[in-house]
């Protein structure tokens, strides 16, 4: 069970709280027991809550767009790996989506609840008609932006890790070098160490600029970062530059 200790924590709004300290329950494993600690002394987690957004991951957007001025009103942005929906949320608030303005696609393949507003699709990235099919819920139109927050499960050996998620970041980057229209941004998690040099590459090749970010919100203790590549061209210009 879970009790307040004598420690103080901060919330994301400022407010402090009482930490909590979670005891190791019998047939408990002591990685449960620390992600239930960490969960419930997230600040952001319980701000997620107040404010209504799906996960905690929504304010690594919304701290990525703060700073990089990604969304705008009327943007077309496609959301993959969007379950929960906490980047769908955000990308719907900022574009104006309740405005009448703008599109947003989240694309996962679990189930997730709906966002209103929001365009879904239950699909796999890998499948031979996931463009196509991204294409006609976009009504034909150009994406302004492509999302991706998708992961791999986590193995515990980096190697393979790192593998896993640059396999979905390049699946994302096909998906988005199909649909982006031209000044288009890109942005997809990584891991620590940043993109592969062939990803890197590739997009530079595709966009003006690349770089890599980590939001304050993304824990201090993840391996998890983001690359971020805007000005797309299309693939027209096969520079091949050093990682801004």
């Amino acid at each position: 069970m879970a009790r307040p200790t004598k420690g103080r924590g901060e919330g994301a709004g400022g407010n402090r709280k009482l930490a909590v300290k979670v005891r190791t329950a019998k047939g408990r494993k002591i990685a449960s027991t620390r992600w239930l600690q960490r969960q419930l002394n997230d600040p952001y987690v319980e701000e997620a809550k107040r404010r209504g957004y799906r996960s905690r991951a929504a304010f690594k957007l919304a701290e990525i767009d703060d700073k990089h001025l990604l969304l705008r009103p009327g943007m077309v942005v496609v959301d993959l790996g969007a379950a929960p929906g906490g980047w769908s949320q955000i990308a719907a608030q900022r574009v104006k989506l309740m405005a009448g303005k703008g599109q947003v696609v989240a694309v996962d393949i679990a189930e997730m609840e709906p966002v209103s507003g929001v365009a879904q699709l239950q699909l796999d990235l890998t499948d031979s008609d996931a463009a196509d099919r991204i294409r006609e819920a976009l009504g034909g139109e150009p994406a302004n932006l492509v999302l991706s927050d998708m992961h791999a499960h986590a193995t515990g050996h980096k190697s393979t890790d790192h593998l896993r998620i640059m396999g979905l970041v390049e699946a994302a980057l096909d998906l988005a070098s199909a649909i982006l229209a031209p000044g288009g941004a890109f942005l997809a998690k990584v891991l620590h160490g940043g993109a592969s040099k062939e990803v890197v590459a590739r997009l530079n090749r595709s966009f003006a600029k690349v770089r890599h970010v980590k939001p304050k919100a993304s824990r201090a203790e993840s391996a998890e970062m983001y690359v971020l590549a805007t000005g797309f061209r299309g693939g027209s210009d096969q520079r091949d530059e050093s990682l801004s």
